[in-house]
């Protein structure tokens, strides 16, 4: 047997064709698990579904997803089950981050209402609408299931030139805590995890570089020096990808039956909590 136990389980991974949420995908794949990759972009994630599938003897399959709008959640989920009829766990991954300052005299990187609207819509409305969706599917499962929303180290820290995501990432960690305080009894366990800085993933583009680097005050090389260095890790590096997906796929695991309520911090020491 499987040291994970999540041979053909059934796995929803919101965001799941690039970056943390590709990585999450494979880590379930290689343990066995049919993995739905829900994303907003259709090439990306078919693209996704093939090179997941190629990671181990589970499965993979895409359908495309607005995690906004709840007609296309619900329909996702409802094409989870047609495919592979339950929902074991799913993976609150989807997310944006748009740099901005409260204030900027200059007035080119100032934080708007429609920006503020757009992340919280995608960080934590995504959350709660697939939240919502795949936990009626659970509770009317005799196993139950397990949701695990994605956070950030900065919903602890905070962040400069990115309130606006640190604020949606602390929102992630307390509807976590509510969550789990609803579900448990009814057999839905809810997990945060909340990784630190980690190896250079497709959130982090040249417009994000050039808007972060631009709300800190410095250049986009001393920006891509400052991700470079580990002198505030004590664990002196940055994060791998596969470490989150394998700290994920544990999480959904029997072997994490205890673990409830709680946001796990993936950061080599670096945030508190």
């Amino acid at each position: 047997m499987e040291w994970t136990d999540l041979e053909n389980k059934v796995v929803v991974i919101t965001g799941g064709a690039a970056g943390i949420g590709l990585a999450v995908a494979k880590g379930f794949v290689e343990v066995g698990a049919k993995v739905m990759i829900a994303d907003f972009s259709e090439e990306a994630g078919q693209k996704a579904e093939d090179e997941a599938s190629e990671a181990g003897p589970g499965e993979a399959r895409f359908a495309r997803c607005d995690v906004t709008q709840k007609a296309d959640v619900d329909q996702m989920i409802q094409s989870t089950l047609d495919t592979f009829g339950s929902v074991d766990a799913l993976v609150n991954n989807a997310g944006i981050n748009v740099p901005r300052l409260l204030v900027d005299p200059a007035g080119k990187e100032e934080l708007t209402e429609d920006i503020w609207d757009k992340v919280f819509a995608v960080n934590v409305k995504g959350q709660f609408l697939c939240a919502q969706a795949a936990a009626r599917v659970m509770l009317k499962q005799a196993n139950g299931g397990v949701l695990i929303n994605m956070s950030s180290e900065s919903g602890l820290e905070g962040s400069e030139g990115q309130s606006v995501y640190a604020a949606t990432k602390a929102a992630n960690q307390n509807v976590t805590r509510s969550w789990a305080k609803e579900l448990g009894t009814q057999g839905v366990r809810v997990i945060g995890v909340a990784p630190g800085i980690m190896e250079t993933t497709g959130m982090r583009s040249e417009a994000y570089e050039k808007s972060l680097a631009y709300t800190r005050g410095i250049s986009v090389d001393k920006l891509r020096s400052k991700y470079g260095s580990t002198s505030s890790i004590p664990l002196g590096r940055s994060g791998k990808l596969s470490e989150v997906a394998d700290l994920v796929v544990f999480l959904a695991s029997k072997r994490a039956s205890y673990l409830h309520g709680t946001t796990v911090n993936i950061s080599g020491g670096k945030s508190r909590g």
